[in-house]
């Protein structure tokens, strides 16, 4: 099966960072993901823009991938960077040709799913107006989405398998029309998160198209062998130094012991993150 990662610039350059930039434990989650799925027997591609290509390019890091692809728009093809931070995703999900997986790089399958009919995402969420508010509050400029259904609950696109072509081109082209056509505001968490994961799940749902998912919402803190998503643990990391260096000091073991012939990842995330 193949998969994609995406790495998009934009939204940190619209804050006024100069360039790319990683954190140690960001990278080597990123080494796992797409390594183990290139274990699993899969390919994984990176779709990035011209800065991450050049990053990635320039610290060493692309052999993890089997292909680097700078096929993601350096100005999100007109996509406001700031409101729609993931919209990389979107665009590059596009281009894709089903069946795919998109996966986050701070998501690892050590096992992979059973790749079928249906489309299998990460997990649901709750629907709550602190982050998934009713439709009417969304504001666009003339894009009018479909009879969608505001029950049913959004799917968590962490890691997102699309077994179908029609069902691709549906759930980008809506994702992508609504976030052109959204009006300009300062709400970037509830508008983004409608973008990629509440419009898939109501495709999914319009469409008739079966949904699987590979973690139960109600049990995500419970500890899990086959998936790791390091999500909000990213934010502890930073908050607590010696958590940062337990999981980089056990990555670092995983590393060798999994993956030896990437030893030399250890120096280049060392010196990449100096």
């Amino acid at each position: 099966m193949k998969a994609i990662h995406i790495a998009s610039f934009a939204p940190a350059a619209a804050k006024g960072k100069p360039q790319p930039a990683a954190e140690d434990f960001d990278l080597y989650c990123t080494a796992f993901s797409a390594l183990q799925w290139r274990k699993n027997g899969g390919e994984i591609t990176m779709c990035c823009d011209g800065a991450f290509a050049e990053y990635y390019k320039r610290i060493g890091f692309a052999g993890v991938w089997n292909e680097l692809s700078q096929c993601v728009p350096d100005d999100l093809d007109g996509i406001d960077p700031l409101m729609f931070w993931a919209g990389a995703k979107l665009l590059a999900l596009k281009q894709q040709t089903a069946p795919v997986v998109m996966l986050d790089t701070d998501f690892v399958a050590w096992k992979n799913p059973e790749f079928g009919e249906a489309l299998i995402a990460a997990h649901r969420e709750e629907i709550s107006d602190g982050i998934y508010p009713p439709l009417d509050f969304f504001k666009t400029n003339g894009h009018i989405l479909p009879d969608f259904s505001e029950s049913v609950l959004p799917l968590n696109t962490a890691f997102l398998y699309i077994p179908d072509e029609d069902f691709k081109e549906f759930y980008t082209s809506q994702a992508i029309a609504f976030m052109k056509s959204a009006v300009k505001c300062d709400d970037y968490l509830k508008y983004m998160v409608f973008a990629e994961q509440r419009i898939c799940a109501m495709c999914a749902d319009y469409t008739g198209t079966t949904v699987k998912t590979l973690l139960d919402k109600d049990v995500l803190f419970r500890p899990q062998s086959d998936f790791t998503h390091l999500w909000g643990a990213k934010q502890a990391m930073r908050d607590n130094p010696e958590l940062r260096q337990d999981f980089i000091n056990r990555c670092k073991t995983r590393l060798l012991s999994d993956f030896p012939e990437y030893a030399y990842l250890i120096e280049i995330i060392n010196a990449a993150c100096e």
